[in-house]
């Protein structure tokens, strides 16, 4: 068991996950979320329950987080009962959230000056990725700062880049994001011309498959787009939620973005449909549903 005394914040069904690889691999783990019967389960796995962020800070060397978006993370950090409040010089915060770079770097200078690290790391692969030890993890900071977690990210990570200084791993995971948003819509697009012409869109995963089209989008999500089976889909308000930093970001750095700004816009209208809860699968739907 390792002496290293680590915290968790952000226990959905990712946190859940990676959470789990660091109790396993003889993590010593101090947990918070916001709702105590949902967190009250992990005292049963060998967890500490914190009573808030800052006593979580307090009583941790390295605390991670995986948090819904950037005001959660705000909040997580410089709330009356945040981090901050609790922050001990020399710890270090390990961020696995998707939010803004620039609110990134702005919460790392915030801790900095309470000597305390900030590593932002987030990563790519799902749940099953992580609960099988295979995430990609995008990482900016410090050299330094990333050895010092290394061995907490071989915990649930097949490949880790160092991308730069602290931001440059939120960048990279939102131009991660634009690629996918992009291939997905591109995707329900093709699948929905096809199959108007006559085609069985079933079968355009595996007679693209090994070609220049061919994908780990297309073929996780095809199928399920032409069968319009939408269980255990990630609700589509997250991926907004990215595009619309990345949206931001391109104004940011003066980077034209026309793809990025159709592949919004599907977004919104899945979502102004009520159609959310389908996820990235819902988007043939929407051209299914909605002349656009």
């Amino acid at each position: 068991m390792s002496d290293l005394r680590l915290g968790f914040i952000g226990l959905g069904a990712l946190g859940s996950a990676l959470a789990r690889r660091l109790l396993t691999a003889g993590y010593r783990l101090t947990v918070w979320g916001r709702t105590p019967a949902k967190i009250a389960e992990w005292r049963d796995c060998g967890a500490r329950i914190a009573e808030s962020p800052s006593d979580l800070a307090a009583q941790c060397e390295i605390v991670i987080t995986c948090v819904t978006d950037t005001a959660a993370m705000t909040e997580i950090v410089t709330g009356s009962t945040g981090l901050m409040a609790g922050a001990v010089g020399g710890s270090l915060v390990l961020d696995h959230s998707t939010i803004h770079p620039l609110a990134t770097r702005t919460l790392a200078a915030a801790l900095s000056a309470r000597a305390v690290a900030w590593v932002d790391a987030p990563v790519s692969g799902g749940v099953i990725g992580a609960q099988e030890g295979r995430l990609i993890v995008m990482v900016g900071g410090t050299a330094a700062a990333l050895e010092r977690v290394r061995p907490i990210l071989e915990c649930y990570s097949a490949r880790i880049t160092h991308m730069g200084d602290v931001g440059t791993g939120q960048a990279t995971k939102i131009a991660n994001q634009m690629m996918i948003g992009g291939n997905l819509a591109t995707a329900a697009e093709a699948l929905n011309y096809v199959a108007n012409f006559g085609v069985a869109a079933a079968l355009l995963p595996d007679a693209l498959a090994g070609g220049w089209a061919d994908s780990a989008v297309l073929q996780h999500h095809a199928r399920r787009m032409v069968a319009a089976d939408y269980r255990d889909e990630v609700d589509a308000a997250i991926m907004m939620k990215d595009i619309d930093i990345a949206s931001d970001m391109g104004r940011v750095t003066g980077s034209p973005m026309p793809i990025t700004a159709s592949v919004q816009q599907l977004y919104r209208s899945l979502i102004a449909n009520g159609d959310a809860a389908k996820g990235q699968s819902g988007l043939m739907w929407l051209y299914k549903k909605t002349p656009l």
